[in-house]
């Protein structure tokens, strides 16, 4: 099963009423979609396989976007019942994924300054694309009156896999780099305020969103952070795995067609396997290459931007639920008669907090001691008698998608749609707060979500 595909509705690049931008990078037509203006598949940078991205400052005019991004070619998800709907194809793919698309009220000007939310898939650094029907911004913007900027970029062999001169390490974070790049230069033009702009990002996404807290090059490109589901608790001492990956991959024609070269990355993935825990999400950013500080130095990195970044950091209840079924001993536990439902809850709370919460707990100490201002959340919503209730990826259909991406997600099975979107409402509600003004009000809804400021 491979990704889904973007949102079924389709643009109409022939209407003469079309929405037309005048950007730095050149003239930009989009199209519109029940209330929303468009503007997709808009290239920020170009690279060829294993090299750096280079910003893309002028586009050809006028600039047709209306082409959803391509995903990065990428492995098949491993459970796609569980969070995507069965029957869903797969979107265009392209090893050329720097593209990014915008959403924003179709009446938007360039003099209301709205706030902008860039949007950072998650997908354990190997699957997902800014463009895919479950990520759709539409019920975010037309909510909470917010321009919406989904960003696509290299997964996997091709993004987060290198240390060698040949092979730079950390493509994919340099990918988001440049893409914030592209917004600071020309989002005005689109009624968007560049000194009000809100990262958020979801798993792998919010990792990155956490790291391009520290990235060079991206100071004064955002004032806030949504760190949601990061995986904290699998990011350190990563450089002998990392290594033992590459040397894995070194073998590889680098001549050989991305399929290929996806077909490969289980074989590369195995080379991870000794080494415990971080083994389960064997991709990811790596510490002492471009953009990113030695892995001594994280700390005091993310303190001395403190001062510059509002952060909501925060996890499900339940995260670790959506992945118990992988593990045979878990699986095997939950089988037992009288005890298995209490084993499996107990593994699942801990494991829980070992991979997501103690590393968020820590981040936001680390943030407030720094004078940093921000908020933790936990969020508790899921249906009823789902085992998966408030597991990991819970968040996403409360914040995105409509009610035909998400059908037949076993997330969200035993609950009307009508409970998630009020549910929804209450966390787009949230996220839209904190991207106008960084400052929320404190709250416990239990069954729902518990917000409360920073604390040493």
């Amino acid at each position: 099963m491979d990704i889904p595909p973007p949102p079924a509705h389709a643009p109409e690049p022939s209407r003469l009423d079309a929405p037309v931008w005048t950007t730095p990078a050149g003239e930009i037509r989009g199209w519109t979609d029940r209330g929303v203006a468009r503007a997709t598949g808009i290239p920020y940078a170009k690279a060829g396989r294993h090299e750096r991205p280079r910003p893309v400052t002028t586009l050809r005019r006028p600039f047709e976007a209306t082409r959803w991004s391509p995903s990065c070619p990428q492995v098949p998800i491993k459970q796609p019942s569980v969070i995507l709907p069965p029957t869903l194809q797969p979107q265009p793919v392209s090893e050329h994924c720097q593209n990014l698309s915008i959403t924003l009220p179709i009446d938007a000007s360039p003099s209301d300054r709205l706030p902008l939310m860039v949007w950072i898939h998650g997908g354990s650094y190997t699957t997902g694309a800014g463009d895919i029907s479950i990520f759709d911004p539409y019920p975010l913007v037309m909510e909470q009156r917010v321009v919406v900027v989904s960003v696509t970029y290299r997964l996997g062999m091709f993004g987060y896999l290198g240390a060698e001169a040949w092979r730079p390490a950390n493509l994919g974070l340099l990918d988001q780099v440049e893409a914030l790049a592209w917004v600071h230069r020309n989002i005005a033009s689109f009624g968007d305020n560049p000194g009000n702009v809100t990262l958020f990002g979801q798993s792998a996404g919010g990792d990155s969103v956490a790291h391009l807290m520290i990235a060079e090059g991206t100071r004064g490109l955002f004032q806030r952070a949504v760190i949601a589901s990061a995986p904290f608790g699998l990011t350190l001492e990563r450089a002998a795995m990392s290594a033992a990956m590459a040397e894995e991959a070194s073998g590889i024609d680098e001549d050989s067609s991305a399929d290929e070269i996806v077909a490969a990355q289980a074989h590369v993935e195995a080379a991870a396997r000794p080494f415990g825990l971080r083994a389960a999400m064997p991709f990811g950013v790596q510490y002492g290459f471009d953009p990113l500080p030695a892995e001594g130095e994280r700390d005091e990195a993310w303190s001395d931007v403190a001062h510059d970044v509002d952060v909501l950091v925060g996890w499900t209840a339940r995260e670790v639920a959506l992945f118990t079924d992988e593990v045979p001993a878990l699986r095997r536990a939950g089988t037992v008669p009288g005890l298995g439902r209490g084993v499996r809850e107990a593994a699942v709370r801990s494991l829980t907090e070992v991979v997501y919460g103690r590393g968020a707990r820590a981040f936001g100490r680390r943030h407030h001691r720094a004078g940093g201002h921000g908020y933790q959340y936990v969020l508790d919503w899921g249906p009823p008698r789902n085992p998966y209730r408030a597991a990991h990826t819970i968040d996403l259909p409360l914040l995105f998608g409509d009610e035909d991406a998400w059908r037949g997600s076993a997330i969200l099975a035993g609950s009307t749609w009508r409970d998630v979107d009020v549910a929804g409402r209450t966390v787009r509600g949230i996220w839209g707060d904190f991207a106008r003004t960084g400052r929320l009000a404190p709250r416990r809804r239990p069954g729902l979500i518990t917000v409360a400021a920073l604390a040493a």
